[in-house]
């Protein structure tokens, strides 16, 4: 029985489709003036038979139904399935009824990015391509370091020289090949796309390939799956580039055109106060940069979102809101985390619990919805950034 489901690629922008090999990163009607330093033109959007999937679906209720690879492809690492649980002692803590943690720091390499690492060492494998290639503040590279690892790949990883040191160590443990970059992460996201143009690869930065999207779309399944096949009333989502933030719109999406839930879940952009684009472009319809993004939490440091166009349009269709946090903020919620949950997250993970504070107090949500707050990534990766 064909469990295999992908049906072609869509443009967000033109909503022109695309075969599966057509093309590979962006749409390229839409992306002909594209360059590195501006947010994304023409991400494309994975598009499924959606009858099919119901079907089988009501066979066996597996979110592998919705995957863009075929699992023959995937790597050996296994990735994704982190736990989530109920945590009565943070809800009541800050005067919530239902909190929830998706404990995503639990991927094999410590952060949620394993999970499109996973999916694009899968298209590597399928198109039989030797090599991958990544821009990153650290989590993305330490992903992709250990996926391609565990395949047998090269892993090209474009860092700035101010990652975190033990993300670092992490890429170079693995045997990645290391190109320090003296400037921010989107300098790095510009040479590694003058990169692949040159030296070829496949190129899986953030949003620019549409697996990146489909990898990360998985937590949003298992949230829904964990949650005794129940749609929360809010997930909580640190915010940089805005992938996490339309990756989980996008699985909650895919299982309502596959008449699976009948509702979304409403999302809550957390951003850095610094690191703002996405809030600003939200709140204004107009979008510009982040003047001077500067944050301990490095995770979401962003200039230039890859996909603020896209994450908007999820912010707006989920019926969502954002707010910003600031480093103190997201300092004092890392202590709360770990010390009422167990949970040790790194800053930019530990930013939600800020954001789900600050949102309660701007009584953005109420007592009794049901929250889940996504930690993205372990605290071990960032323990300079820790003050008790």
């Amino acid at each position: 029985m064909n469990n295999f489901y992908l049906a072609h690629y869509r443009c967000t922008q033109c909503g022109k489709e695309y075969k599966r090999d057509e093309v590979r990163y962006l749409c390229p009607v839409c992306s002909v003036d594209y360059k590195a330093g501006i947010p994304l033109k023409g991400a494309l959007e994975a598009i499924f038979d959606y009858e099919a999937i119901a079907a089988g679906w009501k066979e066996s209720p597996d979110p592998e139904l919705f995957s863009a690879v075929e699992p023959l492809y995937y790597p050996e690492l296994p990735v994704g399935n982190t736990p989530m649980f109920r945590s009565n002692r943070l809800a009541m803590e800050i005067g919530l009824a239902d909190v929830l943690i998706k404990n995503d720091g639990l991927n094999p390499s410590g952060s949620l990015k394993d999970r499109a690492s996973h999916l694009m060492v899968a298209e590597a494998i399928r198109l039989k391509e030797k090599k991958v290639v990544t821009a990153s503040t650290g989590n993305a590279a330490c992903a992709l370091s250990a996926l391609c690892a565990s395949a047998g790949l090269e892993a090209v990883i474009f860092a700035p020289k101010s990652a975190p040191p033990a993300k670092l160590i992490q890429i170079k443990v693995h045997g990645a090949k290391l190109i320090p970059v003296d400037g921010t992460y989107d300098d790095a996201f510009a040479a590694s796309l003058d990169y692949t143009a040159t030296e070829g690869g496949l190129n899986r930065n953030t949003g620019y390939h549409p697996l990146t999207i489909e990898g990360k779309k998985s937590v949003g399944l298992e949230i829904f799956v964990q949650n005794s096949f129940n749609v929360p009333d809010w997930i909580v989502v640190p915010v940089g580039d805005g992938v996490i933030l339309t990756a989980v719109h996008k699985a909650f999406l895919d299982l309502q055109r596959a008449g699976l839930v009948s509702r979304l879940p409403r999302l809550l952009s957390v951003q850095a106060e610094s690191s703002d684009a996405i809030t600003r472009y939200f709140a204004s319809g107009t979008y510009s940069d982040a003047e001077k993004p500067v944050t301990i939490a490095d995770s979401i440091k962003v200039r230039t979102p890859s996909l603020a166009h896209w994450a908007v349009q999820a912010l707006k269709e989920s019926n969502g809101a954002c707010v910003l946090v600031t480093d103190d903020e997201i300092r004092q919620a890392q202590l709360l985390l770990a010390q009422t949950t167990g949970v040790f997250a790194e800053p930019a993970a530990a930013s939600t619990l800020a954001g789900l504070i600050r949102a309660k107090e701007q009584h953005i949500l109420c007592r009794m919805d049901q929250v889940v707050l996504l930690v993205s990534g372990h605290g071990l990766k960032d323990t300079g950034a820790v003050k008790i």
